[in-house]
């Protein structure tokens, strides 16, 4: 069967099993956009290039596949370059399609010409320039495989104009075999043998989960171990939702913004079972004290990540979930010959103690109306079963911290690249996939107006994400650090100068809501909730109110700033 590139293209997303794609046309992909009304993937066409590549990212997340978006060259390629880094140090697997001038024209500074993969190679898993349509069905076939594959990651993909226009047999690869990429995804036998006598010696373990269990699928087994093994568990900001956040083995996030018992577990612990996490500087606060007392298992699919920033005593190099199984089947033998419960009763008690003495909090008001109260009360309204996405800053620290998630998959969040105007565009995303779930972003009265413009995008398709601003009228978390440590010098902070959020949702044909009364807020927000249509709730919360715990920088996880 001969077929246009663009024909071909759109033909190999099919046998990739896309069913959607995010994206804005222009003359370089004018062919591709040609052929869509007859391809089976659905397009949406988003307000901004970079609406389209967080889109792509909150629709893998939260289902777990590739998500794809589709731009023209120059600005259009160079506007999802943002969204390609976030995806990139999230480990998040999409793969983005980029229209590039004729290959004739390529670096002669042609009109809407960039060099997209050289621009775009240290944010990338992998990309490529397909200059021959004899190549673009495998290509296409490996930027898929690469993407989900090992650690997963943003692969793009750019195509040349007059390769959309060539015309060329059709054959789809049925397999990828890739000589210099092969990863590691079974653990070593001997390594899991090891941990396992680790884990029985151990008096005060605990399990650090990372983001990793979430994309390799391995939170039942996580669970499970936890459990039987009566493990405490903590987690990064992209692993909550791992293991049940309402568990009385869970002790919340740990980290610069961590609950005062996962940070003082973390000091305090014997051995600590690193599960997909990467010792991000956020996590660990000053390296040379952190987990001091702890022999360190690291369980990662990246070996490169193994070694990178803290001390490891047993790597595991393998997929999560494969490891995990490994060691469930390793633990299922020893239930009845190990006093697992009696062995960690004293550590459970001490952890569970040192979170009862120091809970996450605040000091309510009955004047104002505090940001942790609105959290509180999504999560009431909601009982935890909807996707919360989160823009980035003191709305997302809140979101972290007074959400339980107890799925995986219904957090979504720019956790490594810490990108303002993420969430918006990531919960349409996540809309599409689940039109019937609730999808809120929890924003800033700041960050909400970077992708703004997709508001047109959510009400031309009927996605119903509902947006809950807690304004403050300061882009929050610059204020607060300058606040506590820039003798409140708020510089470029404030920002008294807003759009009326209601005018601005109705002009766009969705519905608004102003809340200023604490009274107010449950009951709009269970208005706002029912309604199926897009919906921004503006709440005006006390306007300095901070982010606590805090570990200040380059201090120790126990130097906590307490409310």
């Amino acid at each position: 069967m001969k077929l246009t590139g663009a024909q071909m293209l759109l033909k190999c997303l099919e046998k990739e099993g896309v069913e959607v794609m995010f994206g804005f046309p222009g003359g370089a992909v004018i062919d591709i956009y040609d052929e869509i009304p007859n391809s089976s993937v659905e397009h949406i066409l988003v307000r901004h290039e970079q609406g389209a590549i967080h889109a792509a990212d909150g629709y893998a997340r939260a289902t777990g596949r590739v998500g794809v978006c589709l731009v023209t060259s120059g600005p259009g390629a160079t506007n999802t370059v943002t969204g390609i880094a976030t995806a990139y140090m999230d480990s998040i697997p999409v793969v983005i399609l980029t229209g590039q001038v004729p290959r004739a024209l390529i670096g002669n500074d042609a009109f809407q010409e960039v060099d997209i993969v050289g621009i775009t190679r240290p944010c990338t898993k992998h990309n490529y320039l397909v200059q021959d349509i004899e190549d673009l069905a495998a290509t296409v076939k490996q930027a898929f495989y690469l993407a989900r594959s090992g650690r997963p990651g943003p692969v793009l993909v750019d195509l040349p104009k007059d390769v959309m226009q060539q015309v060329a047999e059709f054959n789809y690869p049925d397999s990828v075999q890739m000589r210099s990429y092969n990863p590691t995804s079974k653990p070593h036998v001997g390594q899991v043998r090891k941990v396992m006598k680790l884990l029985k010696k151990a008096r005060k373990p605990l399990i650090y989960s990372g983001g990793g269990v979430i994309t390799s699928g391995s939170h039942a087994d996580l669970t499970w171990l936890a459990r039987n093994l009566r493990i405490p568990v903590t987690s990064t900001l992209m692993g909550l939702g791992a293991f049940p956040g309402d568990d009385p083995l869970f002790l919340g996030m740990l980290g610069m913004h961590g609950t005062f018992a996962a940070n003082m577990a973390v000091n305090n612990c014997d051995l600590l079972l690193a599960v997909g996490a990467r010792f991000d500087d956020r996590v660990t606060g000053k390296v040379d004290t952190f987990a001091p007392n702890a022999t360190i298992i690291h369980i990662d699919v990246d070996p490169t990540s193994i070694q990178k920033n803290v001390s490891v005593h047993v790597p595991l190099v393998a997929d999560c979930k494969a490891a995990l199984a490994a060691l469930r089947t390793e633990s299922e033998a020893s239930l009845d010959d190990t006093e697992w419960a009696a062995d960690h009763k004293e550590w459970v008690d001490q952890v569970q103690a040192w979170g009862a003495e120091h809970p996450l909090t605040y000091k309510d008001d009955d004047v104002v109306i505090k940001p942790q109260y609105v959290v509180e009360k999504i999560y009431e309204i909601t009982k935890g079963d909807a996707i919360i996405a989160t823009e980035v800053g003191q709305n997302q620290m809140w979101a972290a911290q007074f959400y339980k998630y107890t799925k995986p998959n219904t957090l979504l969040t720019s956790g490594g690249l810490g990108t303002m105007g993420y969430g918006f565009p990531a919960a349409m995303g996540a809309q599409r996939a689940f039109p019937d779930k609730l999808v809120i972003d929890i924003a800033g009265d700041g960050s909400i107006q970077m992708c703004i413009q997709e508001m047109m995008t959510v009400v031309c398709n009927k996605l119903p994400v509902k947006i809950v601003i807690l304004n403050n009228g300061y882009l929050g978390m610059v204020r607060q650090w300058q606040e506590l440590f820039y003798r409140k010098n708020y510089c470029e902070t404030c920002l008294d100068a807003q759009p009326d959020f209601v005018k601005l949702a109705e002009a766009y044909g969705a519905a608004g809501f102003l809340v200023t009364e604490k009274k107010d807020v449950e009951s709009t927000l269970r208005e706002a909730f029912a309604l199926d249509k897009p919906v921004i709730v503006d709440i005006r919360v006390a306007r300095e109110e901070n982010v606590y715990p805090m570990v200040p920088a380059g201090a120790s996880l126990t130097e906590m700033l307490l409310v």
